[in-house]
């Protein structure tokens, strides 16, 4: 067996780790992603989305190549590995990939903008900072342009930056809002727990999400605390947010520039 000191790169993910925690990135692959749709040297912005702006699988623009298309998506699928708040805007577009059209691929390359602009992000996990575990799960009730479905998001954390994080289109019709935030809520409560295979994504009766969320809270496994819209951190992972909201729910996350690596 070899030695080979601390990783330092695996898969693309670029791993710096010091005495105040760890920071993990794919700058290398972001820019590799970049000159591949020959977008290096694009002009930068500050949202990977435009805020309110509603994307459908029936639009009046012509089709573009779906080949082209699947490979952009699943390029910034895989960058979202590091950066959480890029996770909505990838399944949002993911959503588009058997007959996208020119807004879906103008949409995707202003993602791809964005990342032009902050390809030095990615992950931080601080030493110092609390070890409690939270979870904040949110919806965006008939978000959907096409079928009037939510969106679901959720995020956990052990104070610092995010562990897992997910953003999905909800398989079922909720027909309030309450119905679609309670079923966001049993997803990631499922998930927290981790213990009952039967309780997934793919579980559509509403009373099965109910028996779920209600067992893990009555055995004390998970805590429910409402959690106002300003501190609500799921957020990023259901619609697009303006410039100011965006930027402050990507600090919580845990996503920033690499420069604390000068402190190690």
């Amino acid at each position: 067996m070899t030695d080979l000191g601390k990783m330092n790169y695996f898969l693309g993910m670029e791993i710096y780790q010091c005495n105040v925690g760890i920071f993990i990135s794919q700058k290398r692959y972001a820019l590799e992603v970049l000159k591949k749709f020959h977008m290096e040297k694009c002009k930068p912005m500050t949202t990977p989305l435009v805020a309110n702006e509603k994307l459908s699988l029936h639009d009046s623009t012509s089709k573009v190549d779906a080949s082209i298309y699947r490979s952009l998506i699943g390029s910034l699928l895989y960058l979202s590995a590091t950066r959480p708040n890029i996770m909505f805007a990838a399944s949002l577009l993911s959503r588009f990939m058997h007959s996208p059209s020119e807004a879906h691929y103008k949409a995707a390359k202003r993602v791809l903008r964005y990342i032009r602009g902050t390809t030095d992000y990615g992950l931080w996990f601080l030493k110092d900072e609390s070890v409690d575990l939270e979870g904040y799960a949110d919806s965006d009730w008939t978000g959907s342009e096409n079928g009037a479905k939510s969106t679901s998001g959720y995020v956990f954390s052990f104070g610092s930056g995010v562990f897992s994080w997910n953003s999905k289109k909800q398989d079922v019709v909720a027909q309030s809002s309450a119905e679609a935030e309670y079923i966001s809520t049993a997803t990631a409560a499922t998930i927290a727990i981790a213990n009952n295979p039967v309780h997934h994504g793919r579980t559509k009766h509403i009373k099965v999400k109910y028996h779920a969320i209600r067992e893990v809270v009555k055995s004390k496994e998970v805590s429910l605390e409402h959690c106002c819209s300003e501190k609500q951190i799921a957020d990023i992972m259901t619609k697009a947010l303006s410039k100011g909201k965006f930027e402050v729910l990507r600090s919580k996350l845990g996503v920033s520039k690499k420069n604390l690596k000068e402190e190690c």
